[in-house]
């Protein structure tokens, strides 16, 4: 959670120590107007190379991904479209604007 600022400084700590390859942000995409706060804040904290948005089947339209790539300038890399890892679809964005418009 973004709103735990201790949690947030250990993540500091590990990407410092780690220097990972690749960072995603993992968000829930039923967490509305709050998701793109918590997207802004990691960007900030810790930076991310893209979002991994889940449980989009069972948003309505789909609409915040426009929102998260528009905030935060990175890439929606996959989508969370039900509950097995086989769930996990590459985003296009062919998918979300048909679904929005459609």
């Amino acid at each position: 959670m973004h709103t735990d600022r201790d949690l947030v400084e250990e993540l500091r700590r590990i990407v410092r120590i780690v220097k990972p390859h690749r960072k995603l942000l993992v968000i829930d995409s039923l967490s509305g107007s709050d998701a793109v706060n918590q997207a802004k804040y990691f960007a900030e904290a810790v930076d991310f190379d893209g979002i991994v948005l889940t449980k989009v089947d069972a948003d309505v339209k789909g609409g915040l991904a426009i929102s998260l790539v528009y905030e935060v300038r990175k890439p929606i890399l996959y989508l969370g479209v039900g509950q097995s890892y086989e769930d996990m679809i590459k985003f296009e964005p062919s998918w979300i604007l048909n679904r929005i418009f459609g």
